[in-house]
């Protein structure tokens, strides 16, 4: 029977594992999860998204903008989020070197004499054995000198070296993912509180517009009762209607500045004031348009850091898997060494040796099989939070698209409620000057109520702006 030559049998033998090597990691497919359904109530088949559009075509407002500018560029989370991406990017580069062979070098001066104990020993075992004698008086001393290099390197036969690379690949995009994650939300936050400021201001506005008419409607009553028309009583009832409107202004004020300090740390700032146009300026964007449920996987940031995630673990399984089987490491050293002098020290005295050899794990007291339950178990728990992230996406994109819809019919109805109201408190106040039927009562209750309708106007308008900005944010825009 004739025999392969050693560098044929090699081969031969590398490319076999080679082959079976494939069976033991496995190539990654992104997990078949549906997206059917996920806006309830909302069907379409245009795949034209609100997504799509850059930040600051969706935000027209100049000083909105300029906010905005500041929070991407000094933004603490949105720092760490950078810092978390470049530790990624180090580990990614770490396991791409890992293909190359390792290569140190160690110099190396030693001195060694021996002991005059030593020396006498030596002298009574030549004694007895017949040979000469070592004096004791001359106690020799050695000096060596060394300049050795080794080298190891590790063939990727099982794909343990690939797969760590997929790994940190995937944990890479995950950290770049979360990066855009928090800047869709940084947006979402400043465009809200924006908004929020807005609307404190008109309720203030009107709040403090509506003191100032009670005030004067004082007078009138002190007037009407120099004539007999109102009591004192209703003059008292006027007053206090007067101080019922005004001591909600602390309260409108305290909102303005706990606003303004929230949005000065998202600005990366100590609490201060913050520019802003007005509430009537705002224009929310005419058309809603989500797109596909589907997009969802591109588009949204959170989603697909929960897809890198679960990529990440499967191919830190896949890891697991080749701890099975044996590696095989090649390690070369050689080196210089003399004794005592340094001449010729390149001449003649260098040394060498090149080993190969497998490493099969026999009994590892089941720390491969814990490693790899360990790994697998890690990759349902980030295949689950994947599925959990998608769906909660779909609920946001819900949640938004109505209640901006119920923003839109309460304001529909509010301004009707409001042009009622105003002839109400108008028709009420006329009666009272010119005829004794009409109670004072009627007046108060109808300046009341127009007042709690003109402040839920605004509020209605904050959430029809604030349900867009959430809408943009869930669909996924704001990091283009």
């Amino acid at each position: 029977m004739k025999t392969l030559p050693i560098k044929q049998q090699l081969m031969v033998f590398l490319l076999g594992m080679l082959m079976a090597s494939c069976s033991i990691t496995k190539p990654y497919q992104r997990p078949d999860i549906t997206t059917n359904g996920l806006y309830r109530g909302h069907q379409t088949t245009d795949s034209t998204t609100l997504a799509t559009v850059p930040w600051r075509q969706m935000f027209a407002d100049s000083v909105l903008q300029h906010l905005i500018e500041r929070g991407l560029a000094n933004n603490l989370d949105l720092k760490i989020a950078v810092a978390r991406m470049q530790a990624a990017e180090a580990n990614l580069q770490q396991s791409k070197l890992a293909f190359f062979p390792t290569l140190s070098t160690n110099g190396a001066f030693t001195i060694s004499k021996s002991s005059s104990a030593q020396l006498r020993s030596l002298n009574i075992k030549n004694t007895e054995s017949g040979s000469n004698t070592v004096s004791t008086t001359a106690i020799p001393t050695v000096k060596q000198y060394a300049l050795t290099a080794s080298t190891s390197w590790e063939a990727d036969v099982w794909g343990k070296l690939r797969s760590t690379k997929r790994a940190n690949l995937a944990a890479y995009l995950q950290s770049e993912a979360y990066r855009r994650a928090v800047q869709t939300q940084l947006i979402a936050n400043i465009a809200s509180d924006y908004y929020a400021l807005l609307a404190y201001d008109k309720q203030l506005q009107i709040t403090e517009e509506t003191v100032e008419n009670r005030k004067t409607e004082i007078e009138t009553m002190k007037a009407l009762k120099e004539g007999d028309v109102v009591t004192g009583a209703d003059v008292a009832q006027s007053e206090a209607n007067r101080y019922a409107a005004e001591v909600t202004l602390p309260d409108i004020r305290q909102n303005i500045r706990q606003t303004e300090n929230a949005l000065s740390i998202l600005l990366a700032t100590p609490p201060d004031s913050i520019a802003r146009t007005r509430l009537e300026a705002q224009q929310p964007i005419g058309s809603l348009q989500t797109g596909i449920p589907a997009q969802l996987l591109g588009n949204r940031p959170d989603v697909q850091e929960a897809e890198f995630s679960f990529r990440n673990t499967f191919e830190l399984t896949n890891v697991a898997r080749t701890y099975f089987y044996p590696a095989l490491t090649i390690t070369g050293t050689g080196g210089f060494a003399t004794a005592n002098t340094l001449t010729g020290f390149f001449a003649g005295t260098f040394y060498g040796s090149l080993i190969s050899g497998l490493t099969q794990p026999i009994f590892n007291q089941g720390i491969n099989r814990q490693r790899l339950n360990r790994a697998e178990a890690a990759q349902s728990e980030a295949f689950y939070t994947y599925q959990s992230t998608l769906l909660t996406a779909g609920q946001e994109v819900s949640n938004a698209l109505y209640s901006y819809q119920m923003a839109v019919d309460k304001a529909n109805a509010r301004q009707q409620q409001l042009a009622a109201l105003q002839k109400a408190v108008s028709f009420t106040k006329e009666l009272l000057t010119y005829t004794a039927n009409t109670n004072f009562t009627d007046v108060l209750t109808a300046e009341q109520n127009l007042l709690a309708a003109q402040l839920n106007g605004v509020n209605d308008r904050l959430q029809q702006l604030q349900a867009t900005v959430a809408l943009y944010r869930a669909l996924g825009g704001g990091w283009r």
